[in-house]
């Protein structure tokens, strides 16, 4: 047992240990809070200047997260900065950045690695580096250790590297961040033992696994999973539309079966920060060792081509009501990408908005968690959230129910638009409302 190894474990156990973590968003600003919870000093550090500011005078900007946390957080000892350098004074850092496809639907590990060459210089022995970010197997060894031991530190020795990933769901009230096992994966055994040392006392069951790879796939495979099954509902939607059939009834009585069967649901889109990217790290990393993930492709066509396919069921509605798409006023109900939270993260309904508005349309939304759009990294709109009435209503050609948030009133959504294009199913039984279409 090395004297890294054993002094950095007993700070850990003691909690002694100061706790870094470079990434304060949907997955960062949690960890921070469960670290403070359970009684470590933590330093949150993050290159957005405003996230710093808001956490250190005690606001939240996740809907979800409190400010009376952040603020308890504050009380107790938390503090936010923008200075890289200061990762010398943690013992744990633990990397929470994000990692986006390229415009050619590539890895784009700009996050991680410009994070890394950020940090490398104010690295020391008797550290452990934790990577959370979702990415493809190697990441680990082939950006990540290099580079921390570019200053002559030997990883497994004088510190330690692991990779765990992040299993948040923003909004889910049945699980919270001390809930949900947590993954993780050394470089050498002592990185696995130190990385184990790292979640115990945050997280309820911490799940050891061989290597960083063998973590970094667990990931994939869990998301891959879902993205697969959500491409297959969403393919068996569209043939029991044609087919006059109500997919969300046949789920529900497929649902019905104790065994060999999950319910999947199909939707406009897949969002969120997972699954619309990770089969593409794999994909990608697929390649290089000559191998083509085939029925993986094919269910990320399936689900890219659901933006699609809703703007050809409004323009059959549209037509059915003798109006051009062009021209027409749209209304898009929910811009989050899934409901009751306020994360934009890959959220199908603005790449609806981008094809309405490339159709020529003239697009607004309504959504109570985003009261204005914001930025992102590849999309933007000058709009604000319209506040839903009869009236407003009315006055648009065609609403499109992208997001179902519970504190839309559907009764009045559906009694007042003209049209209305319904893309998860919460008009299913309204079998003689004719301004309905389903999508």
């Amino acid at each position: 047992m090395t004297s890294s190894k054993t002094a950095l474990i007993q700070k850990l156990n003691s909690k002694e240990a100061t706790i870094g973590i470079v990434g304060l968003g949907y997955v960062g600003l949690p960890l921070m809070l469960r670290y403070n919870a359970v009684g470590y000093r933590v330093l949150g550090i993050d290159i957005d200047q405003g996230k710093v500011s808001a956490l250190n005078e005690g606001r939240s900007y996740i809907e979800h997260i409190a400010g009376d946390k952040v603020r308890q957080a504050r009380e107790s000892g938390f503090e936010a900065t923008t200075d890289f350098a200061r990762v010398s004074e943690c013992d744990a850092v633990i990397l929470c950045v994000p990692t986006p496809l390229n415009k050619y639907r590539e890895p784009d590990m700009s996050f991680v690695i410009n994070t890394v060459d950020s940090l490398k210089v104010a690295l020391r022995a008797g550290q452990v580096v934790s990577l959370e970010s979702t990415t493809y197997p190697g990441t680990t060894e082939e950006e990540l250790l290099p580079r921390v031991e570019e200053g002559g530190l030997k990883v497994g020795k004088d510190i330690f590297l692991v990779y765990s990933p992040e299993r948040e769901d923003p909004g889910n009230k049945h699980f919270e961040t001390s809930t949900i096992p947590k993954v993780v994966g050394g470089h050498t055994e002592e990185c696995r033992e130190v990385g184990v040392a790292l979640y115990k006392p945050a997280i309820d069951t911490v799940v050891p696994v061989s290597s960083t790879k063998v973590a970094e796939m667990t990931k994939l495979l869990e998301n891959i999973h879902r993205a697969v099954n959500i491409g297959l509902v969403n393919e068996m939607k569209v043939v029991a539309d044609r087919m006059g059939i109500d997919i969300f009834e046949v789920i529900e009585a497929a649902a019905t079966k104790p065994f060999g069967f999950t319910a999947y649901y199909p939707g406009p889109g897949l969002g969120g920060h997972c699954i619309p990217i990770d089969p593409f790290y794999l994909t990608w990393k697929a390649r290089e060792y000559g191998l083509h993930t085939r029925f993986i492709e094919l269910s990320g066509e399936v689900n890219r081509a659901m933006p699609e396919y809703v703007i050809g069921k409004l323009m059959d509605g549209l037509n059915e009501n003798g109006k051009a798409l062009k021209g027409s006023r749209v209304l898009v109900l929910g811009i989050a990408y899934k409901k009751n939270v306020d994360d934009m993260r890959e959220s199908p309904s603005v790449e609806i908005m981008e094809l309405l508005q490339a159709k020529g349309a003239n697009v607004a939304y309504s959504d109570p968690h985003v009261p204005t759009f914001p930025k992102m990294r590849e999309h933007h709109f000058d709009l604000s959230s319209e506040p839903l009435d009869s009236a407003m209503l009315a006055d648009y050609d065609a609403v499109i129910l992208a997001t179902d948030h519970d504190s839309f009133d559907y009764d009045m959504i559906r009694d007042h638009a003209q049209l209305l294009v319904d893309t998860r199913g919460k008009y299913r039984n309204e079998k003689n409302a004719d301004n309905i279409v389903r999508a």
